[in-house]
């Protein structure tokens, strides 16, 4: 039995983001994405507002995660994908989609960011392993791909991280009944696959600024399987700067 884990948990999570932190958080967000409607490379940039607001390390990993410049969410609005023809086949960024679920199953902190995709903190830096929260999140992942009346999932998971062979066999078992057809690859190089797909799922930046179109799984699951998730809520910032906050 996998052991009882709360996914992306920190101590100091209710005093970095809720409270008198989360109208700072959002004013650095302000401060981030100017710097990156001016070209600022995202590292330097907030790097720049981090040590300004003097913020935490896991505040500044936020800011980073949550919040992009306006040319890039606009990209990203236009290639995602509410909906899709009867049997298409969708390609999974499979430890990005799994964990960020597990961090919600554990009501860990969770990041709306400006893209409108939901991030999580969890920084587990090539090592992972099964948690009791694991089967539960593949199954979300596999009640809404039916929803969707996919014909074909495809997970992909990276083979340099710790026990993907075994996420990949939970991921068969847990879908081995799945009224379509489930695949999983460990394989190198997950990020440049995806970037050349259609219809990818995850919430990674990078795959999502090159691939051809992508899919907001996670967000859709939590909305609808997870009423009123107390999110860390930057997609305020995402309105024209002088209508936010």
């Amino acid at each position: 039995m996998c052991k009882t884990v709360q996914r992306g948990y920190s101590p100091n999570d209710k005093t970095e983001f809720y409270g008198d932190a989360y109208p700072r958080l959002l004013t650095a967000g302000q401060d981030l994405r100017y710097l990156l409607d001016r070209g600022y490379p995202i590292k330097a940039a907030s790097t720049f507002v981090g040590n300004h607001f003097l913020l935490s390390e896991r505040q500044r990993l936020a800011l980073a995660r949550a919040v992009s410049s306006s040319d890039n969410i606009e990209s990203r609005r236009k290639k995602e994908q509410t909906a899709l023809p009867q049997g298409s086949v969708v390609h999974i960024d499979g430890f990005n989609t799994v964990i960020t679920l597990e961090v919600a199953l554990s009501r860990s902190l969770l990041l709306k960011c400006m893209d409108g995709t939901v991030r999580d903190l969890a920084a587990l830096r090539g090592t992972y392993r099964l948690i009791d929260k694991t089967a539960p999140a593949i199954s979300l992942i596999g009640d809404m791909l039916e929803r969707y009346g996919i014909g074909k999932a495809v997970f992909y998971l990276d083979a340099p991280v710790s026990n993907s062979g075994r996420l990949k066999e939970q991921i068969q078992t847990v879908l081995g009944q799945a009224p379509f057809e489930v695949q999983a690859e460990v394989i190198h190089n997950v990020d440049t696959t995806l970037e050349k797909l259609e219809n990818v799922i995850t919430s990674d930046a990078i795959i999502l600024d090159k691939c051809i179109s992508w899919i907001n799984l996670n967000s859709r699951i939590i909305e609808e399987s997870m009423e009123a998730y107390p999110y860390v809520d930057f997609s305020v910032l995402a309105c024209r700067p002088n209508d936010c906050l």
